[in-house]
Formats: structure tokens, C-alpha cells, sequence
């Protein structure tokens, strides 16, 4: 979907809860040429729904004006540094009053409340490498968290520590002895959690467009970095061989680390799009005393992109919320699933909320109500599409029922194609028009 627009008119379906002042904004890859190797290198497109006061005041997406986007477009830019060539396709996260879109082989790029891009972001210079899709908000110091693995020699790995006032704090390098795909990665209070998993960089793959596969014999370890420390207190457990590409929460407990993550056995490897098996939720836990990750599946339905209510990143979240995972062992079918689920990670309970026989799900984001009362007390919304009308509609659930039918869903003029993250942004969090 390559066109841009802006509309103001958008039908709605139920009641916009009153107290929802803000923007929801999820991206994704969108090749401006039409096509791009891997789906995981299409040009970042931002779709961004404005409520207020109950109502759905705008929808628009924009493309980040990145060097490539400008290219097929024939407009001018500038070539600036490589590290400032990303396509910021993988997420967006607000902080320090911007919004950062992301990917994991560049810097980011800022973006306004009208989806506008502001220039990549690199710190005033002191970012020398590139930086994850997935850094965390410490919700008690406003620090944001992250870390970089896309180096070609060592150190393959570095720790970042942006301040809440938008200043880098930490650069610090992590030992792994080979370069992998570190999607993404675990904070705590006092740790953070590093995943070194087998999915290797592979020369002998660029040809498939997509340079990485999976090797069990390269082995597979969590690296534990108290986060009052350096890079070089990183301490290594060793755990079976799998892939993560996105973990749901952690937390301290006691002396233990405890992390649910959504776990598959391998990624990658039989070719670029190898959905042999998709991620279940798994809780591991990391017990420094006896050097030991013990591990234990939580539920055997296929499932993935988990977010619990941001102000319990990185403590003991009660609540957790994924998208179900279909398609898989065939790769020609989408992975989108037709079910959001909702965890009660002390019990193990899940809720279903079905989206309809032939709608595709996205990433379960919580936006908590105005002076709640409880962790579950607000709202779950995604965009979704439905194959069989074509129409795609940001749904917008009631996390304390969720498995009555959406308090209201807003329907998109146009098309928005499966993408990858996103976040709800109350109105204050950055400047809204």
C-alpha cells in the first residue's frame, strides 16, 4: 500500500471510550518500490489513529522519509552517514518527548505527532552503532534501555543507557562469540537479560536475501548484566538451543530472574521464511545460584508479539497479552493469527478474544485507563484486517472483558497492511496536534 493519505472521516463501530486522549501509531515494512527482498526490509510505514473525546479524529499513514524512499521517489536528500540509513520499519516507541522508529541495523528516526520525520537520532553523535527495534522504557527512571548486536567484528554486542532527558548514559561492549540476530532482549529492576541464540549471520544466505540461519551446535545462553554494572559483569547460563524473537516481561525475584518469553525451536532454519514452528509462551527462570535456567512451558497455543501494561516492564506483571500464530509448517500462509490472548501469568489462565473467522490479528497494545485502579484496567487495541472484505479497522477491547466483543472499532478508508509494532501514546507524552 503505497499511497499516503489523510482522513477525517472514519466510521465507527460502539462507543470510544471518553478517556482515550491520544494517538495510536504502530509501522511496518512497505517497500516504496513495490517489492524488497525480505518483508523484513520493506521502507517503514506509520499508521496513526488520533482519539478524542470519544471520537476517531483522524487516520493517516506516512512513509519515513528515509534515504531510500527519497531514492524511488526521485526526490532530493541527503546521503549522510550509513548508520543513518534505516528504514525504521520494526517499531516505534515515544520518549523524551519524540517518537523513535526502528529498526535494528541503524539509528532511529524522530517522528512528530503528524507522523512527520524529523531527522535520524544518534545523540548529539555519542550513538556510534546502530540500535535494537526493541528498547524498553524503565518505568521508574524513564531511562530507555537497548542494545545493538548488528556488528560485523567484534564486539558483536553493545549495551545502551539513554537518560529520560534524551542523553546517552552507557555504551558498553558485551563478549559473544559470534555475530546473531539479538532481536530482542529482557530488562529487570536490576538486571538485564541478553539473549545469545543460534541464529548466526551466514554469508552463504545473502543470496536468499536474508542474511542469518539457525546453527543448534552454536548453543544457546541468557547473559545477565546487573544494571547498576558494565558490560563486563555479564554473567552466561547456558540453556537449550531455540529461538525468541520477542520476550513478553521479566522481573526479579529474590535472587532469581524470572522471564516469559514466547519460545519456538528454531527460526531459520530451512530457508528465510521458515515458519516450521512459531512461538508458545514459556517462563524461564534464571537462579544465579545454582547457574541453572529452568524452563517450563505455559501454554502449548501457538503465540507471539506479547506486551504487558508498560508501567510493569521489567517487575512481576500479573496480565500479559499476545497475538496468536497460525500457518504454521507452511510458509505460504500468513502467520497473522484470529485470536488475541490474554495471560494470567501467576495461573496460567488465558482469555480469547476472537477477531473473526477470516480476520488477521496485530500486536495486543494495553492503554491503561485514566487513574486505574488495577493493572488490567484499560484497554487492548490492534489493527486488524479482514481478507475476505479487504477492510482493515483498529479494534479497541476492554482488557477487564476481553472476551466480549470491542467497546468500538474504528474503520480505516484504505488497506493497512500486515505490519510489525506499535504503541498507544496518551496525549502529554509528546506534543499532540
Amino acid at each position: 500500500m503505497q499511497q499516503e493519505i489523510h482522513s477525517t472521516e472514519l466510521r465507527v463501530v460502539g462507543q470510544i471510550p471518553r478517556e482515550l486522549d491520544g494517538m495510536y501509531v504502530r509501522t511496518g515494512p512497505n517497500p516504496a518500490s513495490g517489492s524488497s527482498p525480505h518483508w523484513f526490509f520493506g521502507d517503514g510505514m506509520l499508521h496513526g489513529v488520533r482519539l478524542r473525546d470519544g471520537r476517531a479524529e483522524w487516520y493517516r499513514n506516512r512513509y519515513i522519509e528515509t534515504p531510500s524512499v527519497a531514492k524511488v521517489r526521485g526526490t532530493a536528500y541527503e546521503r549522510g552517514p550509513e548508520l543513518g540509513r534505516g528504514t525504521g520499519n520494526t517499531h516505534v516507541v515515544p520518549h523524551n518527548g519524540s517518537l523513535l522508529a526502528l529498526e535494528e541495523g541503524h539509528w532511529p528516526w524522530k517522528i512528530n505527532s503528524s507522523l512527520e520525520t524529523m531527522g535520524y537520532e544518534n545523540y548529539g553523535g555519542a550513538l556510534t552503532c546502530s540500535m535494537t527495534a526493541h528498547p524498553k522504557v524503565c518505568p521508574d527512571t524513564g531511562e530507555l534501555l537497548a542494545f545493538s548486536y548488528f556488528s560485523f567484528e567484534p564486539p558483536y554486542v553493545h549495551y545502551i543507557r539513554i537518560g529520560a532527558d534524551g542523553e546517552l548514559k552507557q555504551l558498553d561492549p558485551i563478549d559473544v562469540p559470534n555475530m546473531v540476530m539479538m532481536h530482542d532482549f529482557n530488562v529487570t529492576r536490576n538486571n538485564i537479560v541478553f539473549m545469545d541464540l543460534p541464529v548466526l549471520f551466514d554469508l552463504g544466505q545473502l543470496s536468499t536475501g536474508f542474511p542469518f540461519k539457525f546453527d543448534r551446535n552454536a548453543g544457546a545462553r541468557l547473559g545477565v548484566m546487573p544494571r547498576s554494572g558494565r558490560g563486563s559483569d555479564t554473567r552466561w547460563f547456558d540453556i537449550d538451543p531455540c529461538y525468541v524473537f520477542h520476550p513478553v516481561n521479566a522481573y526479579d525475584d529474590g535472587d532469581s530472574i524470572v522471564l516469559h518469553v514466547s519460545r519456538q525451536n528454531e527460526a531459520f532454519g530451512s530457508s528465510s521464511d521458515d515458519y516450521a514452528e512459531v512461538g508458545r509462551l514459556y517462563r524461564w527462570t534464571i537462579n544465579p545460584v545454582t547457574g541453572k535456567v529452568s524452563e517450563e512451558m505455559v501454554d502449548d497455543r501457538p503465540g507471539d508479539f506479547g506486551r504487558v501494561n508498560d508501567a510493569y516492564v521489567g517487575k512481576k506483571a500479573q496480565y500479559a497479552y499476545l497475538m496468536s500464530l497460525d500457518g504454521e509448517g507452511d510458509s505460504e500462509e500468513p502467520v497473522y493469527g484470529s485470536s488475541l490472548w490474554k495471560y494470567d501469568l501467576h495461573t496460567g489462565e488465558c482469555w480469547e478474544h476472537h477477531l473473526g473467522a477470516t480476520t488477521r490479528g496485530g500486536e495486543p497494545v494495553f492503554a491503561a485507563r485514566e487513574n486505574s485502579s488495577a493493572e488490567d484496567d484499560g484497554y487492548v487495541m490492534t489493527i486488524v484486517h479482514d481478507t475476505q472484505t479487504g477492510v482493515s479497522r483498529l479494534v479497541i477491547i476492554d482488557a477487564q472483558d476481553f472476551s466480549a466483543a470491542p467497546v468500538a472499532e474504528v474503520y480505516l478508508p484504505q488497506r493497512v497492511p500486515y505490519g510489525a509494532h506499535g504503541n498507544w501514546v496518551p496525549n502529554g507524552v509528546i506534543a499532540m496536534q
